[in-house]
């Protein structure tokens, strides 16, 4: 079942994509509106990120290497020092949705 907000965002989204192909709206608007009717994205606790990782099967080293950072920043995720953002957090999210291969 879709919240009303969703319902909202996908209106905008299809009337944007609408414009975009008549050529009222260029490439950079687009990608605008884009990224603003990506769904939130859920919070990626350490106990979230050991269960992903233990799911994978890989190595925090491996885990860092996918996602582009290092190891000590994943230790500390996974100890709740530090909190996963932006990219990593996408990355994170796209990992647990499809998997490693997609990816990678």
């Amino acid at each position: 079942m879709t919240s009303p907000r969703s319902n909202i965002l996908d209106d905008v989204h299809e009337t944007a994509l609408d414009l975009h192909r008549l050529g009222f709206i260029d490439k950079r608007k687009m990608a605008n509106f884009d990224a603003l009717c990506l769904a939130p994205l859920p919070d990626y606790n350490a106990e979230r990120i050991r269960a992903l990782r233990d799911s994978l099967q890989v190595s925090q080293s491996v885990l860092a290497a996918v996602l582009n950072t290092s190891v000590s920043t994943v230790r500390q995720w996974e100890q709740g020092g530090k909190h996963p953002s932006g990219p990593s957090l996408r990355l994170l999210d796209l990992l647990a949705r499809k998997g490693l291969s997609a990816v990678l």
